[in-house]
């Protein structure tokens, strides 16, 4: 829902400007955001390095007007253009240089949130370093199935919805609360320009050694957060996180736990596995949701609790929201069955994600064996911060690969993750572990040891060079195995 008036700022009018132009319209937020403007009758341009599908064409459909490249003559003249720098542009970039040169207005993606649609909203942000992205599609598709129509800005692909992001009617924003930072002016975390009125907090723990020192810079982050949430809203909290309850210590607002735990104020109990649901109790009611593990069990829990202080009911959410609910693309998602072999593709690139989904796997995938294949990507796990987590919690697969760490010419050796001494440490706990340079090396090499009945997990917060479909290449030229 847009700001029906316009939003003061600096002295300038932000909510009636005639024309926003992205810098990295590409990325899934900035597009997103890109087209729900354009939606409501501006005018929307943007500008990336590489502009391809689905995206490209996702955009081009909508009537927003596309550059490749960040050439300074693509930037609209119109003095009421607003520039919005998304999180990746840096300085040197050549539109950035000139806009900064002209004194041109530019915000943060965050920041157009903020003063374009979240001013007269009841926005819940979901926030933590694991779980962010199932807790707020589920919190999304609960206000949905109870008949709302809820905006929402989810980084992932929620099963229900079929985007990332929805400009609804109602007065409900679900937002995934990131905690990196804003934009290269701005470095706080992107979740305290929201406006919350409802916080969810799932866990805190170190993450994003890029841009964050140590765990105490992030509680501080977190405890921002929870400053900021008004005497009128909520904190919903991990009741068996230490870390969670410590930054919500000094909060005005109410705090509520939910947990496992003897001290939670919303238990969770009585859980039950199978391999295609979890089962469990809250509230005084019996609930189950199609998805199977502790990790989605927490999740769900935490955005029952968001959805009824919100308003849902809990026979909406037992009978038309959870049963319904159709996961998240790249979380655990099975890609592929060849050959009685699964390809299971995931987002986890944390030790704890990793270690709670293989645990997961288990749950679904009883009496079969378990590969995960690991790609050190993201700006964490290519550090050596985890060299001693990632044994620990890839040892609950039977079978691990790792791939070289992805653009490691850009950190020193010395604080460089070493994934041949991750495959040694893991051999010594008994595990079969190979380090592969690639995706390609990793698809020629699995095939090898692959049989029917295995489940082959990669763990990846990128493309990995198109592993799944390498994998699947490399299974099919095993026709030992598919003509079983």
């Amino acid at each position: 829902m847009l700001a029906s008036t316009p939003c003061r700022l600096f002295g300038g009018e932000t909510g009636n400007r005639s024309r926003y132009y992205f810098l990295g319209i590409c990325g899934t937020a900035m597009g997103a955001v890109a087209a729900m403007l354009r939606e409501g009758g501006w005018d929307v341009g943007g500008s990336d390095q590489n502009v391809y599908p689905p995206l490209s064409t996702f955009l081009a459909s909508r009537g927003i007007a596309l550059h490749e490249g960040y050439r300074p003559e693509n930037l609209p003249e119109d003095p009421e253009t607003t520039f919005v720098v998304g999180n990746a542009i840096k300085r040197g970039n050549p539109q950035l240089e000139a806009v900064l040169e002209q004194k041109r207005f530019y915000l943060s993606l965050p920041e157009v949130l903020k003063f374009v649609f979240l001013r007269k909203t009841r926005n819940f942000v979901v926030a933590g370093t694991h779980g962010k992205t199932t807790t707020a599609s589920l919190l999304a598709w609960l206000f949905a199935a109870s008949g709302a129509d809820p905006s929402f800005l989810i980084g992932g692909l929620p099963g229900n919805f079929g985007a990332g992001a929805h400009n609804g009617k109602g007065d409900i924003w679900v937002l995934e609360g990131d905690e990196y930072d804003t934009a290269f002016f701005d470095k706080r975390s992107k979740f305290l320009h929201y406006l919350p009125e409802v916080v969810l907090i799932n866990n805190i723990e170190f993450d994003h050694a890029d841009i964050f020192p140590d765990l105490a810079a992030i509680l501080l982050s977190f405890r921002r957060l929870v400053h900021l949430v008004p005497r009128n809203g909520r904190i919903i909290v991990n009741a068996d996180d230490p870390n969670s309850l410590a930054v919500c210590e000094a909060s005005l607002a109410p705090v509520i736990s939910v947990g496992f735990g003897e001290k939670a104020e919303i238990p969770i109990r009585n859980v039950r596995y199978t391999q295609e649901s979890s089962e469990f109790a809250m509230l005084g009611r019996r609930l189950r949701i199609p998805l199977v593990g502790e990790l989605y069990v927490r999740d769900a829990a935490m955005a029952i609790a968001a959805a009824v202080h919100g308003g849902v009911s809990l026979d909406s959410i037992a009978e038309e929201g959870l049963p319904h609910f159709q996961g998240v693309r790249r979380r655990g998602e099975v890609r592929a069955e060849l050959g009685g072999i699964a390809i299971v593709d995931d987002f986890g690139h944390h030790p704890t994600a990793i270690r709670e989904t293989l645990r997961s796997l288990r749950l679904r995938f009883p009496k079969r064996r378990i590969w995960a294949i690991f790609e050190p990507r993201s700006n964490t796990t290519r550090r050596a911060i985890f060299q001693q987590a990632l044994p620990e919690a890839l040892q609950g697969a039977d079978g691990v690969f790792i791939a070289d760490v992805a653009r490691k010419d850009q950190l020193p050796p010395a604080d460089r993750l070493d994934p041949q001494r991750v495959t040694e440490d893991l051999r010594q706990k008994g595990k079969l572990a190979f380090f592969e340079p690639d995706a390609s090396a990793i698809a020629t090499h699995m095939a090898t040891l692959a049989r029917k009945g295995d489940v082959v997990v990669v763990f990846s917060n990128g493309g990995f060079d198109g592993i799944h479909e390498k994998l699947a290449a490399a299974l099919q030229a095993r026709r030992d195995i598919m003509t079983q």
